[in-house]
């Protein structure tokens, strides 16, 4: 990890700083929308962002294996002891994965609620045993945890200027607009480890069920319906979008490029399936590059009048009061 990250951050422990190098290769490694996204924020919010995502990746690593060499039961082990270890971590701010050393130090620097991280390792749970959902409402109840609560822990590290309490549920929106654009993405991929995130009412709705994907996947072989299903699953993840996207203004002015590009990188994602004729079956579709450099670009553009806008003033009685925050 840049040292420069860490030291504008106070990481200045030599194991702490190894482990926090961890969950950025991580970041860097299967996160590349999220990745350059991540470089348009303040470099001193930077690693706790990485430590958030490896977090997060190395639970999903543990109930996502596909090796046949690791049965179901080793994988609930795993993912125990790491609950276990989160839970020590967060008491001692030891523990024996980097990635638990990192985010609990991160939980601890930002007050993070401790139950989101509860919350995010029973929908990883589930996804051990859950291979589908009857309906919407049982998959953003699954996204509470997997998804939401993501948004939530990103709030602390990102600022807000206005109560916490009030951008809560646009960040939560966030995680959730992202997930279900991974999901739609991703279908080929989830259905090779047996789940389908999209929802059966959904589906049904055009005459598609499990053995229809299952054969498509199989044979190459597409189908009318099946693209109409996830047409409607395009749109509905973009509704989601639009109900998320008010709270970017809620943020500090400096992390707002951060989010707004991957705002729009990720809504790249939906266009790309778009213009792919949906092929998500057989086919991983990605924003191109020259598109994400574009995005970067402006980002990297949005930061630098942020960094040269005066910043506003205080209130007259919280400078009677000495009472003015100092900045992260």
């Amino acid at each position: 990890m840049s040292s420069r990250e860490l030291d504008a951050a106070g990481v200045l422990d030599p194991g702490l700083r190894a482990d926090y190098a961890v969950c950025r290769r991580l970041n860097a490694r299967h996160g590349r929308t999220y990745f350059l996204a991540t470089r348009l924020l303040p470099v001193e919010r930077r690693c706790a962002v990485h430590a958030l995502y490896g977090f997060a990746r190395w639970a999903d690593d543990i109930v996502d294996s596909l090796d046949p060499r690791v049965p179901l039961a080793e994988r609930e082990g795993r993912l125990r002891r790491l609950e276990d270890g989160l839970a020590y971590g967060l008491r001692t701010g030891g523990g024996a994965e980097p990635v638990v050393r990192a985010v609990a130090d991160t939980a601890v620097r930002y007050t993070i609620d401790r139950s989101l991280f509860a919350d995010f390792l029973v929908s990883i749970r589930s996804d051990l045993r859950v291979t589908d959902y009857p309906t919407y409402a049982d998959l953003r109840a699954y996204m509470h945890g997997s998804a939401a609560v993501i948004g939530l822990q990103m709030l602390p590290v990102l600022g807000t200027v206005t109560g916490r309490e009030e951008a809560a549920p646009y960040a939560a929106a966030l995680g959730v607009a992202f997930q279900l654009t991974n999901f739609l993405r991703d279908v080929g991929e989830d259905l090779d480890r047996g789940r389908v995130y999209l929802p059966a009412d959904l589906l049904a709705a055009h005459g598609v069920d499990r053995t229809l994907l299952e054969w498509s996947r199989r044979t190459g072989g597409g189908d009318l319906r099946i693209r109409a299903a996830l047409r409607e699953a395009e749109a509905m993840t973009r509704a989601v979008y639009r109900e998320a996207e008010p709270g970017i203004a809620m943020l500090e002015p400096r992390v707002r490029p951060c989010i707004r590009a991957a705002f729009v990188l990720y809504g790249g994602i939906l266009d790309a399936i778009a213009d792919d004729g949906y092929t998500v079956l057989h086919r991983r579709s990605s924003v191109p590059a020259r598109r994400r450099a574009g995005v970067a670009l402006a980002g990297f553009a949005g930061v630098v009048r942020a960094r040269l806008r005066p910043p506003p003033p205080k209130p007259v009685s919280a400078v009677g009061a000495g009472a003015g925050r100092a900045g992260r």
